[in-house]
């Protein structure tokens, strides 16, 4: 019987837009990953620190992604498995194996759990913005329902829920943008011409950093297999992650020109404070308009951040059924109640954040290294490893996650002697 999915994709027809924009899918979790409290936050600080002098690392960042989730969904659905098994496969020998097992799934685990309570305390910000009611309350009730989004085991509902809060985002950021009336020459020169103006440094990092992701990887690779199983559909997977994560960094760079137009000087103690600015075109919706764009962030980074761990561990150690697996919950479900815990009594020592960090510095070079090297494997991909352009891509981006590592190691020793 023919895959139904397969419709027109043997068949040399053009779709259409709407078959189009229904392949929008995986891609879509990865840029609601990304766009997060974080993101926003960043964003909003290095637009009011340094106008637009700073777009090219969010363009370089968007490349970055783009390159490296091509790759990982490309594994994904020619070989059949997520990052994390071929992870584990590459290597026979125990001695290398094992540690790299252990390791991996320690640092997304930590790195996942430590962080769930900034961004549950991101979306809460929106919510109160919204309907005045206490963070304190709205926190943990944000934290019970994505709980309950994950135990429903639906990778269907999740997905369409992540579509929704992208469009969302995409309808306040980039229309706040349009309405601040940026110096479009001043955009285009901070897109196209690199600058690290005095002090931009840890802005810069922290932009790329909050963009590529090391958890989105292990996402990507798993949930093209929910939608797509042929390399026929390869078309379709590319795609998704070239509309879908450029949406995404189109919203991150709205925020940064919005906030560089609006806000330059300005201290920033909160991303609300840039509704302050645009009260006099929005008038009493200001608040309200950034505010569901920041619950949207924030409720799908959250989501994304637990589904990244609980997909890691179970591919990592080979347990069956996905989402719907007892196991495969049981790791959501305890990132999410970490979360709230750490929320609810805020716990969030900064020895654990220091120490999270540093194994991100140590984890976002290794699993770009990792994912040449399997991407490279001509035995699990044929003729769809690794071509020499997309090496020399790969390699630069690399190198560039590899300084990126070094840095938040540094800073995070530097965090732990001080």
């Amino acid at each position: 019987m023919e895959d139904p999915n397969l419709e027109g994709a043997n068949t040399g027809e053009k779709k259409s837009f709407i078959e189009k924009v229904k392949s929008v899918g995986p891609g879509a979790i990865i840029a609601a990953s990304f766009i997060g409290p974080g993101t926003v936050t960043t964003s909003t600080q290095a637009g009011a620190s340094f106008g637009y002098a700073l777009i090219w690392a969010v363009l370089f960042s968007i490349l970055a992604t783009i390159v490296l989730q091509e790759m990982t969904a490309r594994l994904g659905i020619i070989s059949k498995k997520g990052l994390a098994e071929a992870a584990r496969d590459q290597f026979n020998h125990g001695a290398v194996k094992y540690p790299i097992i252990g390791f991996i799934i320690m640092a997304i685990y930590v790195g996942c759990a430590a962080y769930m309570s900034g961004d549950l305390r991101g979306t809460s910000l929106g919510l109160e913005a919204l309907t005045g009611v206490s963070i304190n309350i709205i926190g943990p009730i944000v934290g019970i329902l994505i709980l309950l989004l994950g135990l429903s085991g639906s990778y269907k509902l999740i997905e369409k829920l992540m579509v929704i809060f992208v469009v969302l985002m995409s309808i306040i950021f980039i229309t706040t943008m349009f309405i601040a009336q940026p110096d479009i020459g001043g955009v285009l020169s901070g897109m196209f011409v690199p600058s690290i103006p005095v002090g931009s440094i840890i802005t810069v990092i922290a932009l790329i950093g909050t963009t590529v992701v090391p958890y989105n990887l292990f996402i990507h690779s798993s949930s093209v297999q929910e939608r797509w199983s042929r390399p026929e559909q390869l078309k379709d997977s590319r795609r998704d992650i070239y509309f879908s994560i450029g949406v995404g960094g189109l919203i991150t760079m709205a925020i940064v020109i919005t906030s560089g137009t609006l806000m330059r000087g300005v201290e920033v103690s909160s991303v609300i404070d840039l509704a302050i600015q645009l009260e006099p075109l929005l008038g009493g919706f200001a608040e309200s308009f950034l505010a569901i764009g920041i619950f949207s962030a924030g409720f799908s980074s959250a989501t994304a951040s637990a589904l990244g761990a609980a997909i890691t561990v179970s591919s990592m150690l080979k347990w069956d059924n996905g989402m719907k697996n007892w196991k495969f919950k049981a790791v959501f479900s305890s990132v999410i109640i970490i979360g709230i815990l750490s929320f609810v009594f805020r716990f969030e020592p900064l020895d654990v954040l220091l120490f999270a960090q540093a194994l991100n510095g140590i984890l976002l070079p290794g699993i770009a290294i990792l994912l040449m090297v399997i991407m490279n494997n001509k035995k699990l991909l044929g003729n769809y490893a690794n071509s020499t352009i997309i090496n020399i891509i790969g390699i630069i981006v690399v190198i560039i996650c590899t300084g990126l590592g070094i840095y938040s190691l540094v800073t995070a020793i530097q965090g732990f002697i001080g």
